[in-house]
């Protein structure tokens, strides 16, 4: 017999978890506030956090690649979400009062 071959090492990209996506979706949506609870949640400043932060974890896994090192567009956009989130429950925005009639 001769010398064994070597086996190549074969790198695999690490995908996001099975579901990881539709989860953050669904709770995406179940945080997003809505026109009809506008008014009664646009100053609760952990619910538009909550809001922020869902979103950039929707960002991040349906436009990511775990495995890429250099930035991505996706990963951008989930930091700028993450960032507004951050400023939201550090209490360093005002509500920018209702979209239909100015306040």
């Amino acid at each position: 017999m001769g010398p064994k071959p070597h086996r190549r090492l074969v790198v695999t990209k690490r995908q996001w978890p099975d579901q990881s996506q539709d989860l953050a979706e669904q709770l995406q949506r179940s945080l997003a506030i809505g026109d009809r609870d506008w008014h009664a949640l646009k100053s609760q400043r952990p619910r538009r956090a909550a809001e922020q932060l869902a979103a950039a974890l929707v960002q991040l896994l349906s436009g990511d690649d775990p495995g890429q090192s250099s930035p991505t567009e996706a990963r951008q956009r989930a930091i700028d979400l993450a960032e507004h989130g951050l400023l939201w429950l550090k209490a360093e925005l005002n509500d920018p009062g209702c979209p239909s009639h100015g306040r």
